[in-house]
C-alpha cells in the first residue's frame, strides 16, 4: 500500500515534533534535563501553588505532576495539583518564570521563587536579592517595561540575548 504522505511532509512533521521541547525551553525557564514524562521541569520543581499561600515555597513531588504547554510542574499534594490543573494561568509565573527585571532589560535570567512578588494576583520572579531590590524601587516601570519587552524576546533562546 502506498503512503498518502510525501516524504517531505513526514520529515516536516518529525521536525516539528522534535522542536516542541526546544520551543518550551526558549519560552519557559526550565531545568536542564527531562522529567519522566519527557518534558522539561518548570520552577525548579517548586510547587507554584505554595508560592501563593504566604508560606515558604515548597518543593513538589514527581508523584504529583501536571503538564502545561510542554512543561511539567511538581506539586506537594494531589489537591495542589488539581488546583493548578483547573486554572494554570492563575499560578504560573509571568514571563515563563524568567526574572521580570531581566526581561525588562532584555535578558532571560533565572527566576528564583525566594525573590518573588505577587502583584494583582500575578507572580513575578527575580534572579537574586539585589535585583529584587532594584525592582522594588520602581515596580510599576519594571513590570510595564517587561511586558513591553516580552513579545520581542519570548521565543529567543537565552544564549542569543
Amino acid at each position: 500500500m502506498k503512503s498518502r504522505f510525501s516524504p517531505a511532509a513526514v520529515i516536516s512533521a518529525a521536525l516539528l515534533i522534535a522542536a516542541a521541547p526546544a520551543l518550551a525551553e526558549d519560552e519557559y525557564n526550565v531545568v536542564n534535563g527531562l522529567t519522566l514524562a519527557g518534558n522539561p521541569l518548570g520552577l525548579h520543581g517548586i510547587d507554584p501553588i505554595s508560592v501563593f499561600h504566604g508560606e515558604a515555597p515548597r518543593t513538589g513531588d514527581a508523584v504529583y505532576t501536571a503538564a502545561h504547554d510542554g512543561v511539567d510542574y511538581y506539586f506537594v499534594s494531589a489537591e495542589a495539583q488539581s488546583r493548578f490543573k483547573a486554572d494554570p494561568q492563575a499560578y504560573l509565573p509571568q514571563f515563563g518564570g524568567f526574572c521580570a527585571y531581566g526581561i525588562y532589560v532584555g535578558k532571560k535570567l533565572d527566576g528564583d521563587v525566594r525573590y518573588a512578588d505577587i502583584v494583582d494576583g500575578k507572580l513575578y520572579l527575580f534572579v537574586n536579592a539585589a535585583i529584587f531590590e532594584k525592582y522594588l524601587a520602581n515596580k510599576d516601570a519594571v513590570i510595564a517595561g517587561a511586558f513591553a519587552k516580552w513579545p520581542e524576546i519570548r521565543s529567543t533562546a537565552v544564549e542569543d540575548l
